[in-house]
């Protein structure tokens, strides 16, 4: 039986069985720091065979279909948190540099026919489709349009997750800057694409830990390592993962790529800042390769494929 303490009544601190009206701490909680194995699915979430699992951290959806109907509650967060095969640490996926029309905030009108083309009337923060993701459209991030959709109040993206208990949100699209920048994709070559994400990332930490006082809610970008460069975007983060760091799916990597990638995530990891690095290989052999290459560097690596849709565990690399 767990005895869980609980500070809601003024000049009384009461010892009970059940959870009370703040989330309580878990006798076993494990510190960012101490993790050492994670495991990142976004599709087909089975939270009682994640739970199972020896992982510290679970990177998953806020909803098991990506809608509101099926957005996980606090009780199953929580159940997750403190699931039988030991504690674990819980960061809800958020998109922040592409939409996806299958989420609550979508409107049907952006695009009706599904062409990957804004309709007229659309927001102005809209931008194209994208061809590799059908679904998925850039986004002008800097607009204050798209930001409110993120956080501000109870009815934003980040307000729901916090709201289901995560204990951190896991930022994907932060290396957009790259295409709307200069000489990016996009053709706008906006000189601030770059300061643009970094404000927008500082914005987010600053309203969950001030606004909300929740100061050890962890926050993690994807992708991006060269944002290293801003030492006051390194502080204010609590990790970094990165995908595709030694190989793109089963094939390897430009030297170039890597190195570049390394150097940048080296700075994270100087600062003492989590390092989580998930590479697509399905070949044993470049798993070994892969975890070997990633923990020779004091990064945690997770190995799986690229649609984060099954419960990966590796032989011989095993969740402890």
């Amino acid at each position: 039986m767990n005895i869980y303490r609980l500070a809601c009544i003024s000049g009384t601190v009461l010892l009970l069985t059940v959870t009370g009206c703040r989330k309580p701490e878990r006798p076993e909680a494990i510190s960012w720091s101490e993790v050492n194995d994670f495991v990142y699915q976004l599709q087909n979430i089975d939270m009682a065979a994640i739970g199972n699992t020896k992982f510290d951290l679970v990177i998953i959806d806020y909803s098991a279909a990506g809608d509101e109907k099926t957005r996980f509650t606090n009780q199953e967060i929580s159940m997750l948190r403190n699931s039988p095969a030991g504690p674990k640490l819980v960061l809800g996926y958020m998109s922040i540099g592409e939409a996806e029309d299958y989420r609550w905030y979508w409107n049907e009108n952006w695009d009706r026919n599904h062409d990957g083309i804004p309709d007229p009337g659309a927001p102005s923060w809209l931008g194209l489709g994208n061809p590799d993701w059908p679904g998925n459209y850039k986004v002008k991030y800097w607009e204050t349009g798209w930001q409110a959709i993120i956080f501000g109040d109870s009815t934003s993206y980040l307000d729901k997750i916090v709201a289901a208990g995560f204990d951190g949100v896991y930022l994907d699209i932060i290396d957009a800057y790259e295409y709307w920048g200069p000489g990016g994709e996009s053709g706008l070559n906006r000189p601030a694409a770059e300061p643009d994400m970094v404000a927008f990332v500082e914005s987010i930490a600053d309203y969950v830990r001030v606004k909300m006082g929740m100061t050890d809610f962890g926050i993690f970008p994807q992708n991006g390592a060269a944002l290293s460069s801003h030492s006051d975007y390194v502080q204010i983060v609590t990790g970094i993962g990165q995908e595709d760091t030694w190989y793109e799916d089963n094939e390897p990597q430009p030297a170039r790529h890597t190195n570049e990638v390394i150097a940048g995530l080296d700075v994270f990891k100087q600062a003492g800042k989590l390092v989580l690095v998930t590479d697509y290989v399905t070949r044993p052999e470049l798993i070994d390769s892969f975890y070997a290459k990633a923990e020779a560097k004091g990064y945690v690596p997770y190995a799986t494929v690229r649609d984060l849709d099954v419960l990966t565990i590796n032989p011989g690399h095993e969740p402890d």
